[in-house]
């Protein structure tokens, strides 16, 4: 549970960082709070994307990590965040990604952030 905590806790500052530095992924609320709040909702989102359905998506596309050698990874991650984006306008949340190349430098973005954060933030192990 701690650790689902954490990584919930590290996808939600990963995603603020690609809502910073990216203009298309927008984020908008009220308040601070309501944007807290509402980028806490969309890392839950995230994450359950990327543990339902990126598993699949890696089977499947198996032989072209091959052939890429893993680079078809960062299309993997845009996939996952138009996936999110889409599912959060489906959910009634303020979040959304404009375009496929904003969802590759956001999936980069957010892969970097949310790898540091992970090695920095306390964890079961």
């Amino acid at each position: 549970m701690k650790n689902f905590v954490v990584k919930t806790i590290a996808n939600a500052g990963a995603l603020a960082v690609a809502v910073w530095l990216l203009d298309k992924i927008t984020l908008t609320g009220d308040s601070t709070a309501k944007k807290a709040w509402t980028l806490l909702l969309v890392a839950l989102v995230f994450g359950v994307v990327n543990w339902l359905v990126k598993p699949i998506v890696k089977v499947l596309t198996f032989p072209l990590f091959i052939l890429t050698l893993g680079l078809i990874t960062l299309v993997v991650n845009a996939l996952m965040l138009l996936l999110t984006s889409w599912l959060c306008d489906k959910l009634n949340l303020s979040f959304h990604v404009e375009g496929f190349w904003t969802a590759v430098w956001g999936g980069l973005i957010i892969s970097i952030v949310s790898w540091a954060l992970n090695m920095v933030l306390p964890d079961e192990d």
